[in-house]
């Protein structure tokens, strides 16, 4: 064997592997999007079916979309080996943590907890007070705009 052929034969069961994973984790997708249109279906409000199953269409063709990249270009590196765990563990943990405390904290500071610690989580840069003041004020306008928009505008009833 030539070294360029021990190289392809040592990365091929590294892609395959990702490119199994990437396809079972976008059909599994695919499963819980059919299945919240079945939900949604059984909505007595028309108003109530719009949003989940826009979400639900976007998660299957998306995630159809993902299968057919995998099939016709296979991704060369998987992503999951590369990076910190503890960035993604902080990111998935904020989001739970928002979940658990909006019901007592309402959407408001519930969305500006996740997004102070998903910004930690993401943040890869060095600190410095103008990026702090920067990022928090525009997360900040990002969540407070999107509030007024579900609250007044849409009128969605909001913890």
């Amino acid at each position: 064997m030539i070294e360029s052929d021990v190289k392809a034969s040592s990365v091929n069961p590294v892609d395959s592997g990702s490119r199994l994973g990437s396809i079972l984790v976008a059909s599994l997708l695919i499963i819980i999007g059919v299945i919240t249109l079945y939900d949604a279906a059984s909505y007595t409000d028309v108003d109530s079916k719009v949003f989940p199953q826009t979400s639900a269409i976007a998660l299957i063709l998306f995630s159809t979309l993902a299968i057919g990249k995998q099939i016709i270009q296979p991704t060369v590196v998987s992503g999951i080996e590369l990076g910190s765990w503890w960035r993604r563990i902080v990111l998935v943990s904020s989001m739970l943590l928002s979940c658990a405390l909006m019901p007592y904290t309402g959407l408001l500071i519930a969305c500006v907890l996740t997004f102070v610690l998903g910004l930690i989580a993401s943040m890869h840069d060095s600190w410095t007070n103008r990026k702090a003041i920067v990022y928090f004020l525009s997360g900040l306008s990002i969540i407070v705009c999107f509030y007024v928009l579900f609250k007044f505008v849409l009128h969605v009833p909001l913890p």
